[in-house]
């Protein structure tokens, strides 16, 4: 066996001794609430360690170390539903935590949509190894070494860029258990490692900043330390210049730094929580045409290494691949057991959110778009908060480049792009293959045909 292998094999004990511990905490706690006269129970146990330090000017600012955990109990007297957490893990504060749930509940009303998720639906047998846990043991003096490095990279890609926001490496892990009254027990072990980076650059007495950053659930997945500096270098130089642009009607193409935000919408359109409110511009959308036909947005919650990975929801529900939308078509919601319940429906296994969205692409890179796009805004930042997501009327302040003959111009700032969510998705003139921003939503850029744009 080799050193590697020994390491490796170590790891996985320790890990697989972390989950038993938690698995074993859960099932005291639902062994509690039963006594205590619960009809039923769900139990979630995290715990997480974590090391961020933060280097400005070459010099360590900040360093957090920390440590926490969680319990969170939810208990059920028939239909009404009673919820309360700690970070105490002394049996005390458990016993106390459950009585607070069970009291709640008894003043709580009936709610018919109220309870554990079916039965049926929780995971059987082993759950799937989706590869998360990659431990780094970086020390603070090792972090602080490349968070500097990659702030000079930064710094000295152009003389123009005169100072720092500073540079922050980051790295941590969790363990996370949940169990209910059905029988289920499950766990998870997670790391989650970045890099990031932020400079300010001046000419003739403007100031532009921008940043760049990389992260995985594995050191080696992350970008080269020297990369990521000088991409914010990169990023934040070419801003220099910007000014507005008159306002017109033109495409506009949403880089892939932002373009994820597009598809989250649409995830919020869709969650049960906004339909059973009838709070979404997507009521009774299951079954519309929303993007053109060639369009696929797919959910891939068994993802190696991926940063939305689960094998089981927030209810403990079995994840599964699925698709959201199908040749253009919405397919399905995004539902939670309760919302699910509230709706006539069933559950789609996403308490807590979705798992790894992902976008088909029609094969085209960025500069392929820009020239595709011929004459519009490439936008880059947005910002404000100007989504109604009742109507999906979209109005949001954005940056980026204006796009001449199919070619970058110059930068642009103060503008103000407009449409409505239905009228984007409906007019989704092209989809990138540039899909470089790591995440749980994930697309390429995505280029809109026909925007409102409101400048000088």
């Amino acid at each position: 066996m080799t050193q590697e292998q020994g390491r490796s094999t170590l790891r996985e004990r320790t890990t697989s001794k972390e989950r038993a511990a938690l698995e074993d905490r859960v099932a005291r706690i639902l062994e509690i609430a039963r006594a205590r006269g619960a009809d039923s129970a769900e139990v979630a146990v995290s715990r997480s360690e974590g090391l961020a330090v933060n280097v400005r000017h070459g010099e360590v600012e900040t360093v957090e170390q920390t440590r926490d955990q969680g319990f969170s109990i939810t208990v059920y007297l028939g239909r009404r539903k009673g919820s309360a957490s700690t970070s105490d893990a002394s049996l005390a504060a458990i016993e106390a935590t459950v009585a607070k749930a069970l009291n709640i509940a008894r003043y709580m009303a009936e709610d018919p949509a109220a309870g554990l998720a079916d039965a049926a639906l929780m995971p059987t047998g082993p759950l799937p190894d989706l590869d998360l846990d990659h431990p780094w043991g970086i020390d603070v003096g090792e972090a602080a070494e490349l968070a500097r490095i990659c702030e000079a990279a930064a710094l000295g890609y152009d003389e123009r860029i005169t100072n720092s926001d500073g540079s922050t490496t980051t790295s941590g892990r969790s363990c996370h258990a949940y169990g209910n009254s059905h029988g289920f027990i499950g766990s998870e072990v997670a790391t989650r490692h970045g890099l990031s980076v932020a400079v300010i650059a001046g000419r003739d007495g403007g100031m532009q900043r921008d940043y760049a950053f990389t992260v995985g659930r594995s050191a080696s997945a992350l970008e080269a330390v020297e990369a990521v500096g000088r991409r914010a270098g990169e990023r934040t130089v070419a801003k220099l210049g910007a000014r507005p642009v008159p306002t017109a009607r033109v495409p506009v193409l949403f880089s892939h730094d932002v373009a994820a935000g597009l598809l989250g919408h649409l995830v919020s359109a869709i969650s049960g929580g906004n339909l059973y409110r009838r709070s979404s511009f997507l009521l009774d959308g299951l079954g519309q045409q929303l993007f053109p036909q060639r369009v696929q947005i797919e959910e891939w919650p068994h993802l190696l290494q991926g940063l939305g990975s689960a094998a089981f929801d927030s209810d403990g529900v079995a994840t599964a691949p699925k698709h959201l939308v199908r040749d253009g078509v919405l397919s399905s919601y995004v539902l939670s057991a309760y919302s699910a319940r509230r709706l006539g429906l069933v559950t789609t296994g996403n308490a807590g959110g979705v798992h790894n969205l992902r976008i088909s692409d029609d094969g085209l890179d960025l500069p392929a778009l820009i020239s595709r796009l011929g004459r519009g805004l490439l936008v880059t930042e947005l910002m404000g908060q100007g989504v109604n997501g009742v109507t999906g009327d979209y109005s949001r302040g954005a940056a980026g480049f204006w796009v001449e003959n199919g070619q970058v111009s110059h930068p642009v700032q103060e503008v103000t792009v407009a449409s409505n969510l239905r009228d984007m998705y409906r007019n989704l003139d092209a989809i990138g293959n540039d899909t470089l921003r790591p995440g749980n939503i994930v697309c390429g850029s995505l280029l809109i045909d026909g925007m409102t744009l409101s400048g000088s």
